[in-house]
Order: C-alpha cells, then structure tokens, then sequence
C-alpha cells in the first residue's frame, strides 16, 4: 500500500479539501443542534463518505446506512439481553458476518455494521441500549445526509489530467 501517489487525479484537490471541511464541519453542528449526545459521530461519517462524485458518494453512502442500522439494532439487542459480555459481543460479531453472508452484503457493509455494533456495545454508557443505538443511527445518518447534499450542490469538477492533448 502506498501512501503517497504522483498520480495527479488521485490527490485530493483544494475545492475536495474545502467541500470536505464544510460538510464536516456543518453535520457536527447540525448533530449538536439537535442534541445527539456523540455529535462527532456524524462529523467521522461525512469524513467516510465524502467522496468526489455524487455516484460514489450515493454508493457508499446507502451501505454505510443500512449498515449502521443492522449494526445498531443488533447492538441494542445484544446489549439488552448481554450487557457488557465479551464472549456475546464476539458471537454478535460473528452472527452479523453470517448475516451479511446471507444477505449478500459487501465486505464494507459488515465493516460498518461492526462497528456500530461494537460503539453501541463496548463503550460504557448509563443510557439504555436501545436509545444509544438509536442516537448512533441518527448521528451517522445526519453525516451522511449532510455529506450528499453538499456533494450534490458543490460539484467538484474532474481534475485535469496533465499532458493530455488539447482540442
């Protein structure tokens, strides 16, 4: 894996840096304006989908939903019925993989209903399960449904590729 690229088009341009810092910047305040408790959670998930066209954004953006429901749900259930049990957290785990199995799910998709099971289930809270589950759910959805408006309205234009003939 490389971390630096000399490819041109794979650099994250100026416009990207400041669409990117908007949107994250307006989900955590929308998130705090209507108090979600773990505000930063919708900032972390305009940060994840942001990408550079309305496309890729809407891909991972409807996986990174439904994922973070499934995993919600499943962490309220579990938490409920388990409380803070390592070995039920592992069999979760292990039950949301053969879901996802079952369900067809990409790889991502049980990525990150993983982990939404595992922040609704291992971080030690005195609220309910079901209303940290819930509050996950909403924080991540705010995230995204930030990071496609701003995709949606502030098109970043494709880079330019250097050398390429002109017309």
């Amino acid at each position: 894996m490389k971390f630096w690229s000399s490819d041109e088009p794979n650099l994250p341009s100026i416009a990207h840096a400041l669409r990117t810092a908007f949107a994250a910047t307006a989900s955590v305040l929308i998130a705090g304006l209507v108090h979600m408790p773990e505000a930063y959670w919708a900032a972390i998930t305009t940060l994840v989908v942001m990408q550079s066209t309305i496309g890729a954004t809407l891909t991972l953006s409807v996986e990174r939903i439904v994922a973070s429901a499934v995993g919600a749900f499943l962490g309220a259930i579990e938490s409920t019925y388990f409380g803070p049990n390592v070995l039920a957290f592992g069999i979760a785990v292990f039950l949301l993989g053969l879901g996802a199995h079952v369900c067809r799910m990409k790889k991502t998709g049980y990525r990150y209903a993983g982990v939404t099971l595992a922040v609704v289930v291992l971080i030690p809270r005195t609220n309910p399960p079901w209303q940290v589950a819930t509050h996950r759910f909403i924080e991540v959805s705010i995230g995204i449904l930030v990071a496609l408006a701003v995709v949606l309205v502030w098109r970043e234009e494709p880079p330019r590729v250097s050398g390429a003939a002109s017309s």
